[in-house]
């Protein structure tokens, strides 16, 4: 998503006839006519180096998220790897819960590390007006996505956490097993 941050209309930036866009990728202007024209950046090392070290989160994150997703299916218990072995599958699931919440954090880190910039600069006196920005529907996102993946990681990890104990319910023994002869259906 380019919206990581959108143009802001406060002050005496009153101008409706195009909205401005800039991501983690490239910049769009949205014109009143409905068309957006968009530009990639040029060069690697001419970017900030906030939005590298974004893009390198944004990207470890998601990288962490998909080999979380591959480790937490062979933990899962409807699958039948490692099957013989629930403890082992256990500590996988684990793992795999671990993994997402490190991936989590960073996209956590990734987004407000960018947000906190996009804030500092609106509230910066020495900026002005008409090149303020305000925060972008992707920023949102990413904030609700790593929220989700660190309670999701965070589930998975409470849930595997058994040191080892049996998981099969107990239940009382039922009041005919102590008398012979008495077998009611």
């Amino acid at each position: 998503m380019v919206e990581w941050k959108a143009s802001s209309y406060a002050g005496d930036n009153i101008i409706t006839a195009q909205a401005m866009y800039e991501g983690l990728w490239k910049t769009c202007v949205y014109q009143s006519t409905g068309q957006m024209q968009c530009k990639q950046y040029d060069s690697l090392l001419q970017l900030p180096a906030i939005v590298q070290g974004t893009r390198g989160l944004m990207l470890s994150a998601a990288l962490l998220g998909f080999i979380a997703i591959l480790v937490e299916m062979v933990g899962m218990r409807c699958t039948t790897c490692l099957a013989g072995e629930p403890q082992q599958k256990d500590k996988v699931a684990l793992v795999g819960g671990v993994i997402f919440l490190i991936s989590g954090l960073l996209a956590l880190v990734g987004t407000s590390w960018y947000g906190h910039r996009i804030a500092k600069e609106f509230y910066d006196p020495f900026t002005p007006t008409n090149s303020r920005y305000e925060f972008g529907s992707a920023l949102y996102l990413g904030w609700g996505a790593a929220c989700l993946t660190i309670i999701g990681g965070g589930f998975l990890c409470c849930h595997c956490s058994s040191d080892g104990q049996s998981k099969s319910p107990r239940y009382p023994p039922s009041r005919s097993a102590g008398q012979p002869g008495k077998d009611y259906v």
